[in-house]
Parts: structure tokens; sequence; C-alpha cells
């Protein structure tokens, strides 16, 4: 099992909560969140495999959804609140089907489970990459995914930062089962509907239209959920607009 590299923050002892972050990120983006909620709960994010200060993953089996989904899991060790934010919310998600009873509290932001809204997900950009990464060509592939979800500036990136997003883009592609075919079967008959914890679904206003599809097609199945959208905010929200996320994140965590 692989040690993932862990964030803590100050907060309330007495409710832990941990905080998954998107792909090709890392935890220390949940900072200004969790200094934020601070009275609410107590903050850990961790690195996932691949990313920030953890180990990688070897490529091997099991595949690396599961693989990241196992590291994470064996961090809780009783019912705490679960947030994530793109494919670390699909994680959130695969934790809270599968051990429902570990969940205090759900928020999903931008999930990512494309199988979710099959007939909304554009293939284009992912045809893209596969055909770049064939090519050898990891930086465009990366290039090009970013473009789209990633909310930076690639020519802005020093030269580091370009080849260890380049590297990564490769986990992009190693998680195309679990997100794009539901390899991981989170989307099993009544798999969503067993979460009895309160869950919150936010999204950007100016995200990709999967992702609304995506939100109302979990929703339909999820027996206390609600949803929010953050004006002016695109995929990368946590980051660009970590106060409105608090703030709903806390309107989540008093319903529990």
């Amino acid at each position: 099992m692989s040690v993932l590299h862990l964030r803590q923050w100050p907060g309330n002892q007495d409710r832990p909560a941990l905080a998954l972050h998107c792909m090709m990120g890392n935890g220390v983006y949940w900072g200004p969140i969790a200094e934020t909620l601070r009275d609410h709960v107590r903050i850990s994010a961790p690195d996932l495999p691949g990313h920030g200060q953890s180990p990688d993953w070897d490529g091997g089996t099991p595949d690396y959804h599961t693989f990241t989904t196992r590291a994470v899991a064996a961090l809780i060790d009783r019912p705490l609140d679960l947030i994530g934010h793109s494919m670390g919310a699909t994680v959130a998600l695969r934790i809270a089907v599968a051990a429902p009873e570990a969940v205090r509290s759900l928020t999903l932001i931008e999930p990512v489970l494309f199988a979710a809204a099959p007939d909304a997900h554009n293939d284009a950009l992912m045809a893209e990459v596969e055909a770049k990464l064939k090519a050898g060509e990891d930086a465009e592939a990366a290039r090009a995914f970013l473009a789209c979800w990633g909310g930076l500036d690639w020519d802005a990136q020093t030269p580091a930062g370009r080849a260890r997003l380049a590297r990564q883009i490769h986990l992009v592609h190693a998680s195309n089962e679990a997100l794009r075919h539901d390899a991981a079967n989170i989307l099993r008959p009544d798999g969503l509907e067993a979460i009895d914890a309160p869950v919150l679904i936010i999204m950007g206003e100016e995200s990709p239209p999967v992702i609304p599809a995506i939100a109302d097609a979990l929703a339909a199945r999820m027996p206390d959920v609600g949803r929010a959208r953050v004006p002016g905010a695109s995929h990368m929200l946590p980051i660009t607009h970590p106060r409105q996320v608090a703030e709903l994140i806390a309107l989540n965590l008093e319903r529990a």
C-alpha cells in the first residue's frame, strides 16, 4: 500500500475532514479553504499517487484509480467529512459508495465521472490526448488537456513544471477506464442510493457542459443532495474561488 504525503491544517480537532485534489494538482491548494473552515473541521489533504510529494504509481495492477482509492481509504479511521475535486471527487464518491458508514458528509466539486453522462461527454479531447501520447508528444498532450481542464497558462510554467505535467498526463490516460467506462463500478445498482450522508455537488458556472450533466445524473440517484454553481468560475474553482467554495462546503457540513 502506498503511503501518501499528508498535509494538515489547524482546525476543529473533534471533526476531521479529508480533501482530495484534482488530477495533476496537489494537496497544497486546499490551504485557503482549510483556513476558512477551521472552526468547522480540521482538513487533511494527501498528495495523490504520482503527485506532489507522494510516491509514484508503478503502472501495474491494481489500476491507477483503484490504487489511489485504496491509498486514500487507508487514511480513514473514523467517520469524517469527505471533500473531493475533479478526479479526487470520483475517489471520494467511490469510497462513499463502498463504505457509506465512513462518510459524515460528502462534497463533490466538479466530479469527472464521465460514465454517468456518456451522451454529454466530448471524446474528441481525449482522442487528441491519446493520439499525442502514442506519438510520444507528452508535453503537447498535457498542453491540450490542460487547455480544457487545467485553468493554467502552459507557457507560464517553468521547464520543471512542464516536465512534471508531461509525466502526469499518463495518469490521466490511466484513469480513462474508471472515469469514462466506470470500471470501478461506482454506478452499480443501489450504490449511490446507499449514501445516507448529506451530499453537495459544486460546479463552476463556466465549466464544460458535461459537468452539470454528470451532476444531474448523480443527484437523481442520491437520497440527500444539493447542487450549487459558483458564478464566474470554471473547473479549477477551489483555486480560483476558494472563499465561495469554502462557504458552500460549510453549508453542507452544517447539514451533517
